[in-house]
């Protein structure tokens, strides 16, 4: 056999026939049921010219319309089109359909939003057999393809690398993670009730994204507006926040800029700084730029302890709210589903025994129904992740976590959800804003067999990384000195949040 029958043969075990995906064409003879049908749905303007390189090699090498742009056909629309076209074949009696349907994968190219997108959709369809889905890394941080064994780097978009891409995703096994469902409530503005205080997130149009529930909705309560949402990877609040929302805004006024993975990280990285996110000593602001900085910096200094009282629900059957004490040097807080931040790191880390027993903490599982609370001071205290034992300041594991914010610590403050900013506006009087985050269910995904997330079902035993030094008020234990690891490391080794432009001297620093 040579390579073309070879490829002719591989690819057989991936398509679906026109008939399946597009009502009313016309039913065919096929011989066999595909091993692995998938439907393959690309960002075309992610990674630059990459996703509209992707599109046109998938459409080359599969059924065109099985390969779906999110630009010209949102998933939701898409999936709910192909899946009513398979209800109405099997309902006539096609055993060809129902095969398809309960051996169907899903790929999708882009960013995170991108993959939240579709992870929502299916996970709103309540599909009797939701597909796994694999992630195809285009973005800047890639934190969901990372976590899951795809890699961060923008792939090939060449045949040769598709078909190795399609060869993973034959080979890949499904995992169940958790997803999360994030609640904002704040009292409806007097002056005009049809006025949302949230700018909606332009950058990606993820189905999850915040929006407004109907006055119908049982969430609802009068006098209130109330915005629904949810997530897979994470939540944050504050200065890292604060950057991606500056990079964001960067992107969104100056798109010619961004067609670059490394240059989006550089941009990154260089805001970082700017922002405050390492220190104001590093740059000397020119005076343009003074009063915008001096601003910037009298907010940063409102930590998230002066921000807002955090409470959590630390497990199933315990449902009474704890205060959650967290440090006044914590500028920025994640709430973490996955073992995969900032472009591909853990700030959670593995427990160790001692750990494990005083504190009733755990590995970060995917599938435990538990989110991981980590707290950082700022961008130095990040770079410990790049130690083989650095971790965050855990705070908490807990299945139910809220955040309320009360008027005067500030008027505004920075989040994000998996990779999306947003600036959000606080009360101005009296009232509580209070965001609330519980476990809603859980997806399906596709994983090659190195990857990095572990489910609770996992047999092989979990390696206990920590030293034993205490932790929890922003100490390190004794893995701090692996933070001054050589400038090397600091400059190069670090995802986009915690790395140093190139032209930044640290040498000087302690």
């Amino acid at each position: 056999m040579d390579d073309h029958d070879f490829e002719r043969s591989f690819l057989k075990e991936f398509i679906i026939p026109t008939y399946i995906l597009v009502s009313e064409s016309e039913t065919i003879e096929v011989p066999d049921v595909p091993k692995f049908p998938v439907l393959v749905f690309v960002n075309s303007s992610s990674g630059g010219q990459l996703g509209g390189d992707l599109l046109v090699t998938y459409r080359g090498l599969l059924n065109k319309d099985q390969v779906l742009d999110v630009g010209e056909e949102a998933p939701d629309k898409a999936l709910r089109r192909i899946y009513l076209n398979l209800e109405k074949l099997k309902a006539s009696g096609d055993q060809y359909a129902a095969q398809v349907e309960e051996r169907l994968r899903i790929i999708v190219a882009g960013g995170d939003g991108t993959a939240g997108w579709l992870l929502g959709v299916v996970c709103d369809l309540k599909l009797s057999h939701p597909p796994p889905v694999a992630t195809v890394p285009l973005g800047t941080g890639n934190n969901l393809p990372f976590a899951f064994g795809w890699g961060k780097k923008n792939p090939g978009t060449d045949r040769h690398s598709v078909i190795q891409f399609l060869q993973q995703v034959m080979q890949a096994k499904e995992m169940k993670i958790d997803n999360w469902h994030i609640l904002m409530r704040m009292k409806t503005p007097k002056e005009d009730y049809n006025c949302d205080p949230i700018a909606p997130l332009e950058l990606p149009h993820s189905l999850h994204a915040f929006h407004r529930v109907s006055e119908t909705d049982e969430l609802n309560e009068e006098g209130y507006l109330t915005f629904r949402g949810g997530f897979w990877n994470y939540f944050s609040m504050g200065m890292d926040a604060q950057v991606s929302y500056a990079f964001h805004s960067e992107r969104k006024l100056h798109p010619e800029k961004f067609k670059n993975q490394l240059v989006n990280q550089s941009t990154y990285a260089k805001l970082g700084c700017t922002q405050g996110w390492f220190c104001a000593s590093l740059f000397h602001p020119s005076p343009r730029f003074f009063y915008l900085t001096a601003h910037t910096f009298c907010w940063l200094y409102k930590n998230i302890a002066h921000l807002a009282k955090v409470k959590i629900m630390r497990r199933h059957g315990h449902e009474q709210w704890q205060d959650l004490q967290i440090p006044n040097s914590i500028r920025s807080i994640v709430c973490l589903n996955l073992p995969s931040f900032s472009g591909g790191l853990n700030p959670w880390g593995t427990p160790n025994s001692n750990k494990t027993r005083d504190r009733e903490l755990t590995p970060p599982y995917v599938d435990d129904g538990l989110l991981e609370v980590v707290g950082f001071r700022d961008a130095w205290h990040g770079l410990v992740l790049l130690a083989p034992k650095g971790h965050g300041t855990r705070l908490a594991q807990a299945h139910r976590i809220r955040f309320e914010f009360h008027k005067g610590a500030a008027d505004h403050t920075y989040m994000r959800i998996d990779g999306e900013p947003w600036k959000q506006p606080l009360p101005v009087d009296d009232d509580t804003v209070v965001v609330e985050i519980s476990h809603l269910g859980q997806v399906n995904m596709l994983a090659t067999h190195d990857c990095r997330s572990r489910s609770v079902h996992d047999s092989s035993p979990v390696s206990h990384s920590d030293g034993d030094g205490s932790f929890g008020d922003g100490s390190f234990s004794d893995e701090d000195d692996s933070v001054e690891d050589g400038e090397e490391r600091r400059k190069f080794g670090a995802a986009e949040t915690f790395k140093i432009p190139d032209e930044v001297d640290i040498t000087h620093l302690s």
